[in-house]
């Protein structure tokens, strides 16, 4: 999370795009013309295979995300019953993917697609800072997530966050990371760049103050990746594997009640959200790591397609997170159904589901014979 995390580092300043003086059409890295290749190379993403093949990931992601995302808010807001803490925290983590998906994604396929920023001074600025926004409130909103669960589970405090305290905090967060994410909409710098005479290219590219602008690029990379990355990872991994020992601790006899199985359930889902979000950045952050410590990366031959599929795999938790709540947890499963039946009520579909489970249990009990009891057919 930070700004590898973001996506919107992928330019060199304009004295390195001068200082290079690449050939036209030659491949575009960090937003701005990459190193002279040899002759025999070409930009591999200029390929129509490839094209075609980043326009229909991209789109794939873009229409996944903004249903499903749309989907979720749309039940925790439409279902009094879903309207709990952590379901306002996991809406808020749709409202981010929700914008990644329509702000962020079609500008950086076009980009990509076009070589060059052709969007204008406005969204030069607005779309990294949209992004690393976003980014930055979804790693808040997963830490709180899991040290509430740590709080309640491995402590054994029932009072929850209050509904009002959570939208306190989702707003801090928001807060917290419009200041963070700053730094990515302020120095920036949309301008046209004569690369050889008579041929310019519009370059949407960071601009740091002074004379060590690599130097605070560096820094202010490594502190986000520090911060918002390695950091809060740490702290969720540890508090989870604290939820986790509590919950097998508790499991026995005693302890298969409902209210443990929805803790466990829950606990696996937001669990794989987590570990699905680190583990699709880290490629990208280990990448851009890489750039910062080396700018030797930057001649690679194949730096805008390498950086592309990573961001690419980067983006796949604004799909992602949806199908995990509707396969892990059935409260979001009935949500759904209920939304795509325009039920008026969540327990509308709740009677339905209520009502083949007690038919499947009833074959069950007529399928035991005479011998066989209806409670254990109803734990089937």
């Amino acid at each position: 999370m930070g700004p590898a995390g973001t996506g919107t580092q992928e330019n060199q300043t304009v004295q390195e795009m001068k200082a290079e003086q690449p050939k036209p059409g030659q491949a575009i890295a960090r937003g701005a013309l990459g190193p002279e290749p040899e002759p025999e190379l070409i930009d591999s993403t200029r390929l129509v295979e490839v094209r075609v093949a980043l326009i229909l990931a991209y789109c794939s992601i873009i229409l996944l995300g903004v249903v499903g995302n749309s989907l979720v808010i749309y039940v925790v807001i439409r279902f009094k019953s879903m309207r709990t803490v952590t379901n306002f925290f996991i809406a808020n983590l749709a409202l981010a993917d929700l914008l990644v998906s329509t702000l962020c994604l079609p500008f950086t396929l076009v980009y990509t697609l076009m070589g060059e920023w052709r969007m204008g001074a406005v969204l030069c600025h607005l779309v990294p800072y949209a992004q690393g926004l976003a980014v930055q409130v979804s790693t808040i909103t997963l830490t709180v997530i899991a040290l509430d669960r740590r709080r309640c589970i491995v402590y054994h405090l029932e009072s929850r966050i209050s509904k009002r305290a959570s939208l306190l905090l989702i707003g801090l967060a928001w807060g917290t990371s419009a200041l963070l994410a700053s730094p990515l909409a302020i120095f920036r710098e949309y301008s046209l760049v004569e690369i050889v005479p008579d041929l310019e290219i519009a370059a949407c590219t960071e601009k740091w103050p002074g004379e060590g602008r690599h130097a605070y690029s560096t820094v202010y990379s490594l502190c986000s990746l520090l911060v918002l990355y390695v950091l809060p990872l740490g702290l969720i991994s540890v508090s989870y594997v604290q939820i986790w020992a509590r919950l097998r601790r508790s499991s026995g006899p005693g302890a298969t009640g409902d209210r443990h199985r929805r803790r466990r359930r829950a606990t696996q889902m937001l669990a794989s959200v987590v570990a699905v979000f680190a583990v699709c950045w880290l490629p990208l952050h280990a990448f851009q790591l890489a750039v910062d410590i080396d700018s030797q990366v930057l001649h690679l031959r194949e730096y805008k397609l390498v950086f592309t599929v990573l961001h690419v795999v980067a983006m796949c938790p604004t799909f992602a997170n949806p199908l995990l709540y509707g396969w892990m947890n059935s409260n979001y499963r009935r949500a759904f159904l209920a939304a795509f039946h325009c039920a008026p009520r969540l327990d509308t579909c709740s009677e339905v589901s209520v009502t083949l489970r007690a038919t499947k249990n009833l074959q069950v009990r007529k399928s035991d014979g005479p011998h066989g009891s209806f409670s254990e057919a109803a734990n089937v």
